[in-house]
């Protein structure tokens, strides 16, 4: 569906967070491979901070686009950050496919779609009435097949469903397991330069497999 999606002018995105990104300074530098020795990484560390991630991936195209790097990752940072993407392309259709976090039900997220979506619907009080009332109920305004922008959940207990946990496992891999960062910036400046790096060189749809094997890339 989504690599012709969108040719169609739909967007499907795979968003979520990765939170507590630790920023380790190592004491001392790796010593690289030698002949018949490994590479061996120092043990010891500075905590230098953490980051949260708020990332986007593009499911029919395999890049990341408008990552969000921080300090914190409240509803109105995950709201700002589904502002900034719905942006790159404001007239077109969005499907985001996310987990079932407090904060993308959140009475933020509400009213950004109502805006982008022109909705003119009472959305009631948040702990009262309307839509605004409870999480279950913002959730169906957020799932409404009929707006431009709308959202779909991941099952409890099944957040690994969602491609961009693949995504995460890269990063993992490849900066975050071995590196060395001198302080938060530092931190943020690197994944981000990862993230460009991803785009311009690895990025590719994930393709689905079959006979229990996982999403290979």
């Amino acid at each position: 569906m989504a690599p012709t999606a969108q040719e169609d002018g739909l967007h499907v995105i795979s968003t979520d967070e990765m939170t507590g990104i630790q920023a380790l300074e190592r004491l001392h530098p790796t010593k690289p491979m030698e002949r018949g020795k490994p590479e061996r990484r120092e043990f010891e560390y500075i905590r230098r901070g953490t980051q949260t991630l708020i990332a986007n991936f593009d499911v029919s195209t395999g890049r990341m686009i408008t990552p969000t790097v921080g300090d914190t990752r409240t509803e109105e940072d995950f709201a700002e950050h589904i502002k900034r993407t719905i942006e790159t392309d404001p007239q077109a259709r969005w499907i985001f496919v996310m987990d079932q976090l407090n904060t993308h039900k959140s009475e933020a997220l509400v009213r950004l779609v109502a805006d982008q979506c022109a909705l003119k619907e009472d959305l009631g009080i948040k702990g009262k009435s309307g839509i605004l009332q409870s999480m279950e109920t913002r959730a169906a305004f957020l799932q409404d097949k009929n707006h431009r922008i709308r959202f779909v959940y991941t099952p409890k207990h099944a957040s690994w469903l969602n491609q961009v946990e693949i995504w995460f496992s890269i990063l993992m891999r490849k900066l975050l397991r071995r590196g060395s960062f001198t302080s938060k910036e530092n931190l943020r400046e690197r994944i981000l330069a990862f993230i460009d790096y991803f785009n311009s060189t690895m990025a590719k749809a994930f393709k689905w497999t079959y006979a229990g094997r996982p999403l290979a890339c």
